[in-house]
């Protein structure tokens, strides 16, 4: 319940962001800005993070946040100057990053190895649920009042968010470590030193780790970027029409999270992650290299639909293949590398886009994407025999 409130407001603040910055310009580039916002706070937040994480309890940390990105949401209707709504967007999203990484670290310690496999699916479902109905109740919101009152709504959820994990169980009564260890460079650096031995000692969890990475986050982010563009002006759709594509997309997903929850959560792991993984970049494939609606369509409907089995499986191994210990440090660290990466190759082939074309930038990203997948999943076959009733 805490996780797809906090997820489904967090759809209807986006949306409500994104139109209030709008009315206030009247500049698309100003609301593409709020794009570039969250690599950077991701940036600027998880090479500490981490350490922060790791050293505090996760409880009260996740209350915490959702109480504070609450105060900071409520703030921005009331702000007339967009570089301070830049900057109140920056700290939330700072907050956002924390709490993703410090929730994965609580669930992971609260729910059973054996069970793990089942939550994520669920997890899943929850998740790209808020993807489809979201944007639905923002509407909806548009409709009867304006993007400031949607606005609100979102600090509602996450207060709610917050009041929900009140009530959930606090797993660390007693920290072996205190939880006012300062921070301090010496820290940090011991902090980087530890992730970096664990990934020398466990170097096929880190390269699985660093695979699904560049093919579900770094490669589709930067591809992601285009997509407008490359809609409107390769594909020749409308404004109605690319909603419309769009739709399809969250049906794939929603689609894909229910038979995940019913039949996927039956198959390996690996299974899961490597053959799932090649689809989504099939999609890519599909949508980069069409040229009308319908191909796009089947394109985005076959990544959506295989995102969410993809997702549940690279969290259920990496929940299982991490001391939760040190968690909070490898899952931050290595999010602020991807983050590095996120922006270069966005700005790489955007900068593609411009000098040559949007058709050869997209083509370029999804062949990419593709070829990584391909090597994820050969990674898997040489550690597991990727068969589909397999326990592993």
């Amino acid at each position: 319940m805490g996780i797809g409130i906090s997820n489904i407001g967090e759809w209807i603040y986006l949306l409500s962001l994104n139109i209030t910055v709008l009315n206030m310009t009247d500049n698309k580039l100003a609301v593409s800005l709020l794009y570039i916002i969250v690599p950077l706070a991701t940036i600027a937040t998880n090479f500490w993070g981490g350490s922060l994480i790791d050293r505090m309890n996760k409880r009260k940390l996740l209350i915490s946040l959702d109480f504070i990105r609450a105060g900071l949401i409520v703030l921005l209707p009331f702000i007339p100057n967009l570089m301070y709504i830049y900057i109140i967007v920056f700290f939330i999203n700072m907050a956002s990053s924390i709490f993703s990484s410090t929730s994965i670290v609580y669930m992971t310690k609260l729910i059973p190895q054996q069970d793990r496999k089942s939550f994520n699916t669920l997890h899943s479902l929850v998740t790209s649920g808020a993807f489809f109905t979201g944007p639905a109740i923002a509407g909806i919101l548009f409709i009867i009042w304006d993007s400031n009152t949607a606005i609100y709504f979102n600090a509602i959820a996450l207060c709610i968010s917050g009041v929900i994990m009140l009530f959930m169980p606090d797993l660390e009564e007693s920290l072996e470590v205190s939880p006012y260890d300062r921070m301090s460079l010496q820290l940090l650096r011991k902090d980087w030193s530890s992730v970096i031995q664990f990934s020398k000692r466990n170097r096929f969890i880190i390269i699985v780790y660093i695979l699904f990475q560049g093919v579900l986050l770094i490669l589709a982010s930067a591809v992601d970027s285009l997509e407008v563009a490359f809609s409107t002006e390769v594909l020749g759709l409308s404004e109605s029409k690319y909603g419309f594509l769009v739709s399809i997309s969250g049906v794939g997903i929603i689609v894909g999270s229910i038979l995940n929850v019913l039949v996927f959560k039956r198959l390996c792991v690996g299974f899961l992650i490597g053959v799932s993984t090649i689809f989504v970049s099939a999609g890519y494939v599909v949508y980069g290299f069409s040229n009308d609606f319908v191909q796009a369509a089947i394109g985005f409907f076959i990544l959506a639909f295989f995102t969410a089995p993809a997702n549940s499986g690279f969290l259920t191994f990496y929940q299982n293949s991490v001391s939760v210990d040190m968690m909070g440090r490898i899952s931050s660290i290595y999010q602020f590398v991807s983050s590095v990466y996120i922006v270069f190759l966005t700005v790489l082939l955007g900068i593609i886009a411009e000098v040559i074309s949007i058709k050869i930038a997209v083509h370029i990203g999804t062949v990419l994407m593709f070829c990584v997948s391909l090597i994820l999943c050969w990674t898997l076959h040489k550690k597991f025999d990727l068969n589909v009733n397999s326990g592993e």
